[in-house]
């Protein structure tokens, strides 16, 4: 049985730890970690997974980002201590987080991932959304929290910081 929270300050330090196993060196050189630097990330849907003894399982996080003038929830890093993966714990955590997102005013989520794996979630390829280089464009996923909430939406992916 796992117990799903909102990340609070004092998760932090462990979840970086689980990203930084579960995620090669150098992982905050990727572009999607400039879009984040200076942001913090959004409360309530930034979520731990906690085992009935307190052990951190899983973790998601979640960044404000603006495409277009338009607010967009950029989703990552998501990850599963290698001891509980292949358990669906990761599904999990998207889809959790994914339907408390809209209820708090949230249109439209955005990603960086693998598309037949983000696929299953409703996750699709979004054409005229740039993120920084080096991305791969086809790896820009986005996912409609209301109805063709993408619709229109294109433009370079840019933060919030100083906005």
């Amino acid at each position: 049985m796992l117990q799903l929270s909102a990340e609070t300050d004092d998760d932090w330090w462990e979840v970086e730890a689980l990203y930084d196993l579960c995620f090669a060196p150098g992982r905050e050189a990727l572009s999607s970690y400039r879009l984040r630097d200076g942001v913090p990330s959004v409360a309530g849907l930034s979520l731990v997974a906690r085992d009935a003894d307190n052990i951190l399982a899983g973790a998601i996080r979640y960044w404000p980002v603006r495409v277009g003038g338009h607010d967009v929830l950029l989703l990552g890093p998501v990850a599963v201590h290698p001891t509980r993966q292949g358990e669906g714990l990761g599904g999990y955590l998207i889809r959790e987080s994914l339907a408390v997102a809209a209820p708090l005013g949230w249109e439209r989520v955005l990603l960086v991932g693998d598309a037949p794996y983000y696929s299953r979630f409703g996750f699709s390829k979004l054409d005229g959304v740039r993120m920084p280089p080096p991305t791969n464009p086809d790896r820009v996923l986005g996912y409609n929290l209301t109805k063709d909430a993408w619709s229109g939406v294109t433009g370079n992916v840019v933060s919030v910081a100083g906005t």
